[in-house]
């Protein structure tokens, strides 16, 4: 078993866990009324694009998502929250050096033995959640579930999903497809795009993400065949019979949608295996990037 395999399973008791983390660190947490930032680089990145949806969402305030390296430095937040699972990312950390006495930061890391302590004003670790592999699954879950439940919107249920996530079958002929696009609405536009990512890094799959309403605005031209669209989460009324049409295979998200990303997890490293690729090793991608002057 690989260690993205490995550690994908782990999912239902890492986020057990994770829920149970959110009231000893609810201190270092947005509270409801402040103005937030979420930030992060890769899959922290649209992990925080979830984070943002659900947190404006829940009327807790206003909210936004930057890469790192985006962050736009003439706004004012009262806290800005880092997503780092290495605690080592160069732009994260140059960020977080940045905002030093402007805002409060907090960072979510697995690992609180580097420069990020130092960095951040407040420090959530989740080392439970570390991984050795190079693609993110556990952490990056973890710390939404973390976040989730300082919202109060995690319930059991997404837990039992992801159990069943890891079990059921994924739909005859997915693995052949050559092309994927995945699609989300509100805080699962987030995870389409981290869906993406996945089948990217760990099976060099050719692979799409939109908003769902977006995708009738130019991207079904490319659906046909080879493509699978799948959905994060309930469709639009219709979208299912319009890309059915063009013989796509069309897939609607059951499960919590965080559940549903689990499953695309293991499609990711189904299509690896068929293709011959190791999932712990992706072409050009380490476990973290460290950018030298």
């Amino acid at each position: 078993m690989s260690h993205v395999e490995d550690e994908l399973s782990s999912q239902p008791e890492c986020w057990e866990r994770a829920a149970r983390e959110a009231g000893p660190h609810r201190a270092a947490l947005p509270v409801p009324g402040e103005r937030v930032a979420v930030v992060g680089c890769g899959t922290s990145y649209f992990m925080a694009q979830a984070v943002a949806a659900l947190r404006e969402g829940a009327g807790q305030g206003e909210t936004d998502a930057f890469a790192a390296s985006e962050f736009p430095r003439g706004r004012s937040y009262d806290q800005v929250v880092a997503l780092t699972r290495s605690g080592t990312t160069t732009e994260v950390l140059d960020l977080l050096t940045q905002l030093k006495g402007t805002a409060r930061t907090t960072a979510i890391t697995a690992d609180p033995e580097t420069p990020i302590r130092q960095a951040a004003d407040g420090l959530v670790v989740l080392d439970f959640a570390d991984e050795r592999s190079v693609v993110q699954t556990r952490f990056a879950t973890s710390a939404l579930t973390l976040l989730r439940a300082h919202l109060g919107l995690h319930t059991p249920a997404a837990v039992t999903d992801a159990r069943a996530a890891l079990t059921a079958p994924l739909p005859e002929g997915l693995v052949e497809r050559r092309e994927f696009t995945f699609l989300g609405q509100g805080w699962t536009v987030g995870l389409a795009n981290e869906a993406a990512l996945k089948m990217r890094e760990a099976s060099l799959s050719w692979t799409e993400a939109y908003p769902a309403m977006e995708y009738r605005h130019g991207p079904i031209s490319i659906s046909g065949e080879d493509t699978a669209t799948w959905t994060l989460g309930p469709a639009p009324e219709g979208l299912a019979e319009q890309v059915r049409a063009t013989g796509a295979l069309w897939i609607e998200g059951g499960l919590d949608p965080l559940a549903e990303l689990i499953r695309v997890q293991r499609l990711a490293v189904a299509v690896a295996a068929a293709r011959g690729l190791d999932p712990d090793r992706p072409r050009h991608l380490t476990r973290s990037v460290i950018l030298t002057p």
